[in-house]
């Protein structure tokens, strides 16, 4: 039998299809003839961005049932999924998936478990993110299912959590007063090269529970992978080491300058005090790959993004933006609209293309200074903020991030629908609609907000004279956007 037909008879089951890594693998497995299935909360979000003969399942790994139902059939499943971005209780969430999605797949008779997870010396003190990582994998290896957990240091490719910290950081501040952290060790490792050992991971002939430590061909601080960007950007940036900064007051500072908002970046900076630098020779003895040095990984992440070629982005996971909140058992006020219409002279699919183009870079047609407060705002509580930004300038794709935005629905010319991930007494929406009537094209601007008790509604109407500048100037700029522009769109 060759190959290739193995490759066809291979089930493979990927959860965290929506990351950051799941998002760029599943391409990879559909090239190379795997059978693939998706396991994801918003199969919406994954429909548009995989191929037609992958199978997606929609499920909670909170539901064992669901688990059970994705795992029937399935040769080797793809554990990618964690917590970062959730509430204090991640570590208990951790466990808890795991539980579920080991227990399934010793019932589903999986032949092996793939995980990839975080390095750190698990015989000294290690975070509580890095802690839960490597508990989740002791956890799947009770399943006696053979496991390849990989601990992986940090990751460096365009989009990745790592590099948008770095490239921020270098880019805003010319003169860095950095904590202790930043003179860590770490070893590096490139995106490209963490797909090539998970590939890799799935024909390996032996099956058997196996600690993998994967990290680049150097050994670097924080400090020193900074300034390695910076001197590729031809950039010159002064470091000053403060030893006072808390870990608290760090991820204020990083929530302030970068995409990384405070809940995140606390559990980031616990995780970048401990070193992470590959001690085990595993990784040579069972695999054929030399991984690229952080110069290599730089350049590559430098070329993609000017590219706009990111394919993924860390924010692009639900876990980005925390828990996804559940309203059962709350009464909601009356929900709360500002519509406002315009009608425009030109086609439908030219007046959408200003609005497939909002935020980023682009930004919000009026008032993005009130914007930036507001995103200013947001991150002091523990929100999102606005520095996100988008992963292309025009294209769109259901469960992508725009600044504090996520897309909900999206209908090309026709739907675009936002919901906030902003901090915010209820739930918010931004819906755009473009629609031909008779001899004009209406396009529709509707600001939808769910309040949640009387701080809900005082929010809602504080902020009113303030919303109904933004939405009003919002609208009629888009519509001068396009008649100014209009023989170019």
């Amino acid at each position: 039998m060759s190959n290739t037909s193995l490759t066809r008879n291979h089930r493979i089951l990927v959860t965290g299809a929506t990351g950051y890594i799941g998002g760029r693998l599943v391409p990879m497995l559909e090239k190379m003839g795997y059978s693939v299935r998706c396991f994801a909360r918003n199969s919406d979000s994954l429909a548009s961005k995989v191929s037609q003969n992958t199978e997606i399942i929609s499920g909670d790994m909170l539901s064992s049932q669901s688990i059970e139902h994705a795992m029937n059939g399935i040769d080797t499943a793809f554990y990618l999924v964690h917590s970062m971005g959730s509430a204090k209780s991640f570590m208990d969430l951790e466990t808890e998936c795991a539980r579920n999605f080991a227990y399934a797949a010793k019932s589903a008779g999986i032949r092996r478990i793939i995980y990839l997870g975080g390095l750190g010396e698990s015989t000294k003190k290690l975070s509580p993110h890095l802690l839960s990582r490597q508990e989740v994998g002791s956890i799947l290896r009770e399943s006696e299912v053979p496991v390849i957990e990989f601990r992986a240091s940090v990751i460096v490719g365009s989009g990745s959590l790592s590099f948008e910290l770095v490239r921020s950081l270098v880019e805003r501040l010319p003169v860095m007063i950095t904590p202790r952290w930043v003179s860590t060790p770490s070893q590096p490792i490139s995106i490209d090269d963490v797909l090539k050992y998970l590939i890799e991971s799935i024909e390996l002939p032996k099956y058997e529970d196996i600690i993998v430590e994967i990290g680049g061909a150097e050994i670097m601080s924080y400090g020193q992978i900074m300034k390695e960007y910076a001197r590729q950007r031809g950039l010159k940036r002064l470091m000053l080491a403060v030893p006072v900064l808390t870990p608290r007051l760090s991820s204020l500072w990083l929530g302030l300058v970068t995409p990384v908002y405070a809940r995140i970046g606390r559990k980031l900076i616990d995780s970048m005090r401990y070193p992470s630098v590959v001690n085990s020779t595993t990784a040579q003895h069972y695999f054929n790959l030399i991984p690229s040095g952080v110069t290599d990984a730089i350049s590559k992440a430098l070329e993609d993004e000017d590219r706009d070629f990111a394919e993924t982005r860390w924010s692009d996971a639900q876990s980005s933006s925390g828990p996804i909140k559940h309203w059962g058992g709350v009464r909601f006020g009356p929900r709360l609209l500002d519509m406002r219409r315009i009608s425009v002279s030109v086609g439908q699919q030219e007046a959408f293309i200003p609005i497939q183009r909002i935020g980023g870079r682009q930004g919000w047609y009026y008032g993005n200074w009130l914007w930036q407060i507001r995103g200013f705002l947001d991150l002091l509580f523990g929100g999102v903020g606005i520095r996100r930004g988008r992963k292309h300038p025009e294209t769109i794709t259901v469960g992508d991030t725009i600044d504090w935005w996520r897309v909900e629905a999206y209908e090309p010319f026709q739907r675009l629908l936002l919901i906030a991930e902003m901090k915010v007494p209820g739930r918010a929406w931004l819906e755009f609609q473009v629609s031909q009537k008779e001899n004009e094209t209406i396009l529709t601007q509707t600001a939808i907000f769910d309040p949640v008790g009387v701080g809900g509604l005082l929010y809602w109407y504080a902020l009113y004279p303030i919303h109904n500048l933004v939405f009003s100037g919002m609208i009629n700029n888009i519509g001068r956007y396009i008649q100014l522009h209009k023989e170019d769109l």
